[in-house]
Formats: C-alpha cells, sequence, structure tokens
C-alpha cells in the first residue's frame, strides 16, 4: 500500500491486519512512556483545509508517539489565504521531505491529485463529498472492541447520507467486512442510484429497531447552497435517533461533531449504548497503524501477514 486515499485501496484481508495492527499500538497508549521509534526520523506533513478537530489533531499525536517529525499547516493562517494553490503549497511543502502528507481538502480528488505531485506516501484525511477511509477504520475498529467482527450485523446509516464522504467510506468498509447496510434519511438527503453500492435505503425509520448498530450523520449546512428539509424541527421530530427509538441491545455512533438535539438525543449520546468516546480513543491507534503500514513496514497490504507488529522499546 503506497497510499491511503479511499476504502478501495484495502480487502477485508488487509482491513483485518490493519486492525490487528492498531491493537498493538492501542496497548502503546497504556504506557507510562506512549512512543514507540518506528518513524524516528521521518517527517509527517498534516495539510488541512477544512476545521478538523478529532482527524487533525488524532493523526498528529499518531505521528508523534511513532516518533516522527510534525508539520501541520491549516489553511487558515497560512498563504493559502492569500492565494497560494494546493500545487504551490505542496510544493513548498516537499522542500522538508515529508515521508507522509495527510490532507484534509474540500474538493474530491484532491488527495489523488497529490499522489502525481510528491514522491511522499498520502493519506486522504477527508476529500470534499467523497471518501473519508480512516473514519471508516476506526468505526470498525470500536466496534470490533466492543462486539467483535460486524460480519452478519446490520448498521443502518441515518442521516444526510449526500453531503457525508463518512457515509460513503463506511458503506464500503461495513459492507465489504460483511456487515448489511442500510440508509435512512430524507429522499433529498439520499444520493441517487446508492442502492448500486449494495445497501437498502429507507425514508423513515420504521424498521430501525432490526438494526445492531446506528450511526448518525449531522446535517452538513456548511455545504448545503439550498434547503434540503424543510425546517431543522421538522428533520428532528422525524429523523432524530433518541432513546425512546431504540432498544437496549442496539448500539450507536456518531463521526462528530454531534448536533445534540437535532440527529441525536442528549439521553442516547450520554448512555452506555453510545460508542462516540470509543470512536474518538479508536481514531489515535488505527491512525498509528495507518502510519505504520505507510511508512515503517511498506509492501501491499493485501500480502500482509496477521503477526503482531514489532513495537520495540520506548523511544
Amino acid at each position: 500500500m503506497k497510499h491511503l486515499l479511499g476504502i478501495e485501496d484495502l480487502d477485508p484481508v488487509g482491513i483485518d491486519a490493519l486492525l490487528d495492527r492498531a491493537e498493538s499500538f492501542a496497548e502503546v497508549s497504556k504506557r507510562d512512556i506512549k512512543k514507540v521509534p518506528a518513524l524516528r526520523g521521518r517527517t509527517v506533513v498534516t495539510l488541512f483545509y477544512e476545521a478538523s478537530t478529532r482527524t487533525s489533531s488524532s493523526f498528529e499525536l499518531a505521528a508523534k508517539r511513532l516518533s516522527a517529525d510534525v508539520v501541520s499547516v491549516k489553511a487558515s493562517g497560512s498563504s493559502v489565504e492569500k492565494g497560494e494553490s494546493l500545487k504551490d503549497t505542496v510544493e513548498t511543502l516537499s522542500a522538508y521531505d515529508p515521508a507522509a502528507i495527510v490532507i484534509r481538502h474540500p474538493q474530491a480528488g484532491a488527495a489523488q491529485m497529490l499522489t502525481d505531485w510528491v514522491d511522499a506516501a498520502v493519506v486522504n484525511a477527508g476529500d470534499g463529498m467523497h471518501q473519508h477511509p480512516s473514519q471508516a477504520l476506526l468505526d470498525l475498529f470500536a466496534l470490533r472492541q466492543r462486539i467483535g467482527s460486524v460480519e452478519g450485523k446490520k448498521i443502518w446509516i441515518v442521516g444526510d447520507v449526500l453531503h457525508s464522504r463518512v457515509a460513503r467510506s463506511n458503506i464500503q468498509a461495513f459492507s465489504m467486512m460483511g456487515a448489511e447496510v442500510t440508509i435512512a434519511g430524507p429522499p433529498t438527503l439520499i444520493p441517487r442510484g446508492i442502492e448500486a453500492t449494495g445497501c437498502k435505503v429507507h425514508y423513515s425509520l420504521d424498521g430501525i429497531e432490526e438494526a445492531d448498530v446506528v450511526y448518525l450523520l449531522r446535517m452538513q449546512r456548511e455545504r448545503m447552497e439550498e434547503s434540503f428539509v424543510p425546517s431543522i424541527r421538522e428533520y428532528a421530530r422525524l429523523f432524530q435517533v433518541n432513546a425512546r427509538r431504540l432498544n437496549p441491545r442496539q448500539l450507536v455512533m456518531h463521526p462528530g461533531p454531534v448536533n445534540r438535539g437535532i440527529e441525536i438525543g442528549g439521553d442516547v449520546i450520554d448512555s452506555d449504548r453510545s460508542l462516540i468516546s470509543d470512536q474518538v480513543a479508536s481514531g489515535l491507534a488505527v491512525r498509528m497503524a495507518i502510519l505504520f503500514e505507510l511508512l515503517a513496514r511498506g509492501g501491499d497490504s493485501r500480502e500482509m501477514d496477521q503477526a503482531p507488529v514489532p513495537i520495540g522499546e520506548p523511544a
């Protein structure tokens, strides 16, 4: 695996192997000294053209836990605000000889373009409404930690699927690992032809009681140039998932940021059925595993062995 641009860069064997790596790195976080020397002397650039808290901070911390040097660039406050193009920004950063560039960009395909301009490994941290592969991988890891394999499980993804790169990556990842995926939301927020991906489509929450996992998405109003629902209040009335709509066995996930009282009730967020905090914690271990596989191990993820990574002594 040279780059991680989308879930299609992996197969089920590669995903399982990467999650095994994440298991070993989760153990590192329990040590007094939480660093390993795997990427000592390497440089990782994080380049974020969109706001981010969870993804940017966990990639930066993951690189530092692996002993890499980190250069973090946000569009706000950088030369991007002065009109510098993506290509020129990347060429400037290439002077630091980065081993990897982690990029989030509002345009679909931006991460793919970078692969033509740099020798570094490229990690897609979200490109427009296209893909967010590390989010799907950390979601699988959080579920693995709680329920084991998702094979045969029923997962409902509810909300603004149209504008969600998380939904697109998760539909692929969950289906690839054997889950039965259903998406639900207003017709205006369901992409045309999404059934071709193999998922089922509902335009209401009827039948949600059959789900093992309910994955909620926020309304991405920053990507909306027109009104897609009559009102937020009406959307919440029809599609908010709260304790009254769930049974005790069902688990709830959300990629964040969460809009309490809109797509999800506070009674669910603060309950033991919520995996939201588990997802955040999983992000660090999974992103350590991604950087390790790209930069330290190398090779084709489809041929990875299943042995735990030898993480050596703390740095």
